[in-house]
């Protein structure tokens, strides 16, 4: 499969969001919408946990989308408070759908963009959500799926641990913690890659 992506500006709500396609064609799995952190501070589609969800999809078959929120990269507009960008997620997701058919549809996020994945399912309905170290005190979030899995870092000083347990525990929600991990998962992406592969093929 080739992974060079391919990148093209589609129509947004608002304005052209920019888009990044790895797509292993007709024998793909799924698709798998991935999301990046805060757009405010550096967040892009490029971000190294957002490619490190994207690579672990596409090793097991899925069309892997990354996209850059408003007023990121060639994304046009302007940051909306988590409102708009959640309106640019279920755009993204809906052009994936009808441009590679109604496959399954796996949406993933890092951070704010994990806590803006899980509002767009709300009206999206995905067949899994991944949600890695969720901005949960950032952004409302509303409660999740019961197989929505939840990745974050024992160490995040971020996003601490503490305040996604305090989300999580309402919902009865497990969440898997990487021992030792931080908020961007330094020297622990391969095990953060592993722990979604894993996922994938549950």
């Amino acid at each position: 499969m080739n992974r060079t992506p391919s990148t093209t500006l589609i129509e947004g709500p608002a304005a052209p969001i920019e888009v990044a396609l790895v797509d292993p064609g007709p024998s793909r799995k799924g698709i798998a919408v991935v999301a990046h952190p805060h757009p405010l501070y550096g967040g892009t589609m490029d971000n190294k946990v957002v490619t490190t969800l994207a690579r672990a999809f596409e090793g097991e078959g899925f069309a892997a989308v990354r996209f850059n929120f408003r007023g990121v990269g060639k994304s046009g507009g302007t940051f909306d408070e988590g409102f708009g960008e959640t309106d640019d997620a279920v755009a993204v997701a809906k052009w994936a759908l009808a441009t590679l058919g109604q496959s399954p549809l796996l949406l993933a996020g890092f951070s704010f963009g994990a806590a803006i994945q899980a509002r767009a399912a709300q009206q999206l309905n995905p067949a899994r959500l991944v949600l890695v170290a969720p901005a949960v005190t950032r952004v409302v979030m509303p409660n999740v799926p019961e197989d929505t899995l939840v990745i974050h870092g024992e160490n995040d000083d971020v996003v601490p641990l503490g305040e996604v347990m305090d989300w999580a525990r309402p919902q009865a929600l497990p969440v898997l913690v990487i021992p030792g991990g931080e908020h961007f998962f330094h020297g622990r992406l391969h095990i953060l890659k592993r722990v979604v592969v894993k996922a994938c093929r549950s």
